[in-house]
């Protein structure tokens, strides 16, 4: 009786923290999605929206932090247990910097001027949402071990680098021809960096979910689709 119980205590720590990774990654999600409205609108209350759920974010890691090392320190799980449990701490940690990355932008909104003149704000957008969606993927393959998505996950990354280079080489050749644009221009790169950013960590957590469903690491070759 004390092993059943052990075990139930066990999948019952598991399924709370498998919980806490997909509010979290809701909550990012949410950010990054309100963070673009914001910036494209010039809504700051939205943007303080964002900020605000930043906290929620960061609370919701520590307590992952907190039981993940419960159930290391009282459950001493193996192999394939240990494995999940690791991937659930790195992944909070990879969560927790997507939603920093949304706030950031979300800061952004109010250094922008006359937005309408830049042509990437029509763009960034579009890249927004191709990482966004990677995040609400990614979040899918880890709740269903999926790996075939993770590993489908991982080949979107080169579409938001791509946006990456458009819109760099956009904004520079307007801060050449309008420098009175520049302080403006350089946010909206700020902008662009960051969403690269959290599809480079979608990227990071479908690697973690492909490794903790199958054991195994992706190759160079898959990891570069």
């Amino acid at each position: 009786m004390a092993a059943e119980h052990t075990v139930k205590a066990f999948d019952e720590d598991i399924t709370r923290l498998r919980g806490l990774i997909a509010e979290m990654g809701g909550l990012a999600e949410v950010s990054i999605n309100e963070a673009m409205d914001a910036l494209v609108k010039g809504n700051r209350e939205l943007a303080s929206g964002v900020v605000e759920r930043d906290r929620r974010i960061d609370s919701i890691e520590a307590e992952v932090d907190r039981l993940a090392v419960r159930i290391i320190a009282l459950r001493a799980p193996m192999a394939d247990d240990l494995r999940e449990v690791i991937a659930a701490l790195k992944i909070a940690g990879v969560i927790e910097r997507i939603g920093d990355y949304a706030k950031n932008i979300a800061k952004s909104t109010s250094k922008i001027q006359n937005r309408r003149q830049f042509e990437p704000i029509t763009l960034i957008p579009a890249m927004s949402e191709l990482a966004s969606e990677m995040v609400h993927d990614v979040l899918t393959a880890y709740a269903a071990r999926d790996a075939d998505l993770a590993a489908e996950i991982v080949a979107r990354d080169d579409k938001v680098d791509a946006f990456y280079e458009s819109i760099f080489r956009n904004l520079v050749s307007h801060m050449m021809e309008n420098p009175s644009t520049i302080s403006s221009a350089a946010q909206l790169l700020f902008v662009a960096r960051n969403i690269e950013r959290i599809g480079d960590h979608a990227t990071n957590v479908a690697e973690m979910v492909y490794y903790a469903a199958t054991g195994n690491y992706l190759t160079d070759k898959e990891d570069k689709g």
